[in-house]
């Protein structure tokens, strides 16, 4: 919920404590995110994280400075407190700073829990009113113990109970979307990932018969994948899916388009119009369901998310045209990854499906850096095949988040068969990740980066150089565009 929800809103909810996120934010921003005036003397506890710390610390008293040195990323430390977040956990821990404020001065009544090289503040707590603030996020996988400190803080000092389960998430997903469906029909946008066939068989379970199904082939895909999706919809979703070409409408209305927003926002629109098209054939249907998960919205600056940054449009969130004929059916919305390939499991979808590799909604378009051409989809989707195929070979893939070929604009000089070369330079990109909204560089071996290169430069037409992407997601996204 924002920060500015409505009093009553949040007291329906019943809370039994409070964090408060990090954020874009400084606090001496105008229009910054400010501390609920109820969140002064709650009756509940409050975390603070990394912003969220801040704003505690600068509303209670404290001062907040711009840092003599910013953190973004892997940082050390030494926890000084082990009373209550850090209780049983090292003296030490590895964890990930994103921030260019820190605290210089406590509010009165708090104490520090733990210190790094940069930052005298790491974590801190006022256990008498139940304040807490960490300036590290513990809600990524680089952070050690990360989730040891969350359940400290809400298993133990707000006292919750851990029984969220697949099975739960299934039963209240197939009522809320029986509730907001009615007697209505539901047009599914199916892609072939696991997020969309979750979507759709939540969707089949409430609605049964006045489910269909569109996958849409925007040619934008991988190499054999339209044919590999259908087959799995065949072999393992007793659904109505209905297959639609529709190539040569993305390939036209992305014509010269090189930036990525607008890239996103083209391809967004252009899926709801062929979905309108096809609720007008074989229609009526009032609701269109898509697997929407809470990353989507979180980096689109989605509803609800007016104080986030817009890392970018995800074309189901921020790509979606102002105008369109359906109500949104969106059961995983505040959901992640691991959540969504959990119900899969439930739902009894393959192992297979469950764990395929994330593919963006807009496919290649977002990993050709220019203009989309059958030229560069060609190269690229040869490339791509190659990391694919060498990865699985070696068996690495199942270590792995996303393993991908990126098409750049950059030409490079290179020699072959005694000739002069001026060709394309391919990216090669592999993370792992639990959720997809933090991730590390895969260090795949030298061998398998080797065969890959070789591969590529020998067997795609127009590539004489291959790079491998050691960055992580932040302060890289995952995707190039």
């Amino acid at each position: 919920l924002p920060h500015d929800a409505p009093r009553a809103e949040i007291e329906r909810l019943s809370p039994r404590g409070f964090i408060l996120s990090g954020g874009p934010s400084s606090v001496y921003d105008a229009g910054a995110p400010s501390l609920p005036p109820y969140l002064r003397a709650p009756s509940v506890p409050v975390l603070g994280v990394c912003y969220g710390m801040q704003l505690l610390a600068h509303e209670l008293g404290g001062v907040v400075r711009p840092a003599g040195r910013r953190e973004y990323g892997p940082a050390t430390i030494s926890v000084c407190d082990d009373s209550n977040l850090f209780r049983a956990l090292p003296s030490s821990l590895n964890v990930w700073m994103s921030h260019g404020d820190s605290i210089e001065q406590l509010p009165a009544g708090f104490t520090a829990l733990a210190q790094s090289p940069n930052t005298p503040f790491a974590a801190m707590s006022d256990p008498a009113r139940r304040f807490y603030g960490v300036q590290f996020h513990p809600e990524v996988t680089h952070t050690e113990h990360g989730l040891d400190i969350l359940r400290r803080f809400v298993l133990e000092v707000c006292q919750c109970a851990p029984d969220w389960s697949p099975e739960n998430i299934i039963q209240e997903s197939v009522a809320l979307v029986r509730a907001l469906v009615g007697d209505g029909r539901v047009l599914c946008a199916l892609s072939g990932g696991v997020d969309s066939a979750v979507t759709a068989t939540l969707a089949a379970h409430a609605v049964g018969e006045r489910l269909t199904c569109v996958f849409v082939d925007h040619g934008l895909l991988r190499a054999g994948e339209a044919d590999e999706a259908m087959a799995l919809f065949t072999n393992h979703l007793d659904l109505n899916v209905v297959r639609v070409n529709a190539a040569e409408r993305f390939l036209a209305r992305l014509d010269g388009v090189v930036e990525p927003e607008r890239k996103r926002k083209i391809i967004g629109e252009e899926f709801i119009r062929v979905f309108e098209d096809e609720a007008a054939r074989r229609g009526p249907f009032a609701f269109l369901a898509q697997g929407t998960l809470y990353p989507d919205v979180i980096e689109s600056a989605g509803p609800g998310k007016k104080d986030a940054a817009r890392i970018k449009s995800h074309h189901n969130v921020g790509g979606l045209p102002e105008r369109m004929d359906f109500k949104l059916v969106e059961p995983l919305k505040r959901l992640f990854k691991d959540e969504v390939r959990a119900i899969g499991r439930a739902l009894g979808l393959p192992e297979r499906w469950v764990n395929r590799q994330p593919f963006p909604g807009p496919g290649l378009a977002v990993r050709i850096i220019g203009p989309v051409t059958r030229a560069a989809l060609d190269t690229l989707r040869a490339a791509d095949a190659i990391v694919r195929a060498e990865v699985e070979a070696a068996g690495a893939e199942r270590a792995l988040w996303q393993y991908f070929a990126v098409l750049t604009p950059v030409q490079t000089v290179g020699v072959m068969g005694d000739h002069r070369t001026y060709a394309n330079l391919i990216a090669v990109r592999a993370v792992t990740s639990e959720d997809g909204m933090t991730a590390q560089w895969a260090a795949l071996p030298h061998d398998l980066l080797g065969r890959i290169s070789a591969r590529i430069v020998n067997e795609v037409p127009g590539v004489n150089r291959v790079v491998y992407d050691i960055t992580s997601k932040p302060p890289s996204t995952i995707e190039w565009e």
